[in-house]
């Protein structure tokens, strides 16, 4: 693929790689631009290079992924060099109120969102994937760098416990969400 080529991959894409860049930096909408202007260099600058092994969309979730998960460690080391004690709970506290101010979204969207956020990260991560990116169990294992087998096991588990949590709450959840699974994503 050349440079043309690929950067009409990544105009054609930009709406859904922001989407996964937001998911990946916990919903920061400033650290989302950051992370995908930096994805966007990579390529650009040839640190990154399609391989042609996946589809393009597939390889460009991985590097999304992967560079946000550098920055989030950068911020850690950094965080920790400037601050003698922390207090973990009011840094979670801050950074929830920092997302949940950023993002305005309806109350059910809201409550699915607090749900899935009580999913451990692989399978929160999984079904995102399927289901906001339309990508298959095949395709999110490439992204998440893991097997198939894993993701499976990640997607069956994580919709069984979204089940029970929103089926724990009193909030009409009981009722169809009116969304259909994705038909490919088993494969």
């Amino acid at each position: 693929m050349d440079i043309r080529q690929i950067k009409v991959e990544l105009e054609k894409l930009h709406g859904a790689s922001f989407g996964w860049a937001m998911a990946c930096c916990n919903y920061n909408h400033a650290q989302a631009e950051d992370v995908l202007q930096m994805v966007y260099l990579k390529i650009l600058e040839g640190k990154a290079v399609y391989g042609g092994k996946s589809n393009f969309r597939t390889w460009l979730f991985a590097v999304i992924r992967k560079t946000a998960i550098g920055e989030r460690r950068k911020a850690i080391v950094r965080a920790l060099a400037s601050v003698v004690t922390v207090d973990e709970g009011a840094v979670r506290r801050s950074f929830e109120l920092e997302s949940t101010a950023q993002i305005e979204r309806s109350e059910l969207q809201s409550r699915f969102r607090k749900a899935l956020d009580r999913l451990p990260a692989r399978q929160r991560e999984t079904l995102h994937l399927v289901f906001y990116e339309d990508l298959s169990l095949r395709e999110a294992a490439v992204v998440m760098n893991v097997s198939i087998g894993s993701v499976r096991r990640h997607y069956e588990r994580g919709k069984k416990s979204l089940r029970q949590i929103l089926d724990g709450e009193d909030s009409g959840y009981e009722i169809s969400w009116g969304r259909t699974e994705n038909s490919g994503a088993l494969l």
